[in-house]
């Protein structure tokens, strides 16, 4: 197995503690933690600037190599597991990371892209409604796919692709079901065509035409009077 090229954080070993926790924050550190099996869970931090450079979605499923002057975190190999952000700010609070074997499988999920336009919507003015964005595979770390991609041209009204229909190497085995869904092409809802057909057909109205009735309504008024 050929593997990936790895990228580094440069972690510090920590005790546990919320008040510890928010005293690294003032020091732009991240407090995170790191386990998995065989892996005893070890609190650390790491700084901020390395957390928000791959914290995007092209660093997902990246496998990263630990720097530390600690022995039990020097040159573990992880992949980034969940990151909470502040729900004002957005700025990370706190990094989980998974510690792997890279002999042995792990399980991660892995983004679908879907491509080209499909005949339903083209031919049809169908409506692509997208299901499922992500499917979960077991695999080698070093052979974590970046991503699974799908044609969606040939999809008609009332089709939709499943799981199933994804192009997966031999080497990578899918534990999301193969019957579920991952897209589909309906129709638009009969009472909304029904809607925009009347909205078509109805007459448009005009400046000159609100002034009449408007002038209709003084002289029946001063009919009246």
């Amino acid at each position: 197995m050929s593997e990936k090229k790895t990228l580094e954080f440069e972690v510090y070993f920590r005790k546990p503690g919320s008040s510890l926790s928010r005293q690294l924050r003032k020091k732009q550190l991240i407090p995170a933690v790191v386990y998995g099996p065989g892996q005893k869970s070890m609190a650390l931090s790491l700084d901020i600037r390395s957390v928000e450079k791959y914290a995007k979605k092209e660093y997902e499923n990246k496998i990263f190599t630990f720097k530390s002057d600690e022995k039990d975190l020097n040159g573990l190999k992880v992949l980034k597991k969940d990151i909470s952000y502040d729900k004002v700010t957005r700025n990370p609070l706190h990094i989980d990371f998974l510690s792997l074997d890279m002999a042995k499988a792990v399980r991660v999920n892995v983004e679908v892209h879907f491509t080209g336009k499909s005949k339903g919507v083209k031919e049809s003015g169908g409506v692509f409604n997208i299901i499922r964005r992500n499917v979960e595979v077991e695999c080698f770390p070093s052979e974590i796919p970046e991503s699974f991609s799908i044609d969606i041209s040939s999809l008609d009204i009332n089709q939709n692709f499943h799981v199933s229909d994804l192009k997966v190497p031999e080497n990578i085995k899918l534990i999301t079901s193969p019957q579920a869904s991952l897209c589909m092409v309906s129709e638009i809802a009969e009472e909304e065509s029904k809607a925009e057909e009347a909205d078509e057909s109805a007459p448009a109205s005009t400046g000159s035409a609100e002034s009449a009735s408007k002038g209709g309504k003084k002289e029946d008024s001063a009919a009246k009077k």
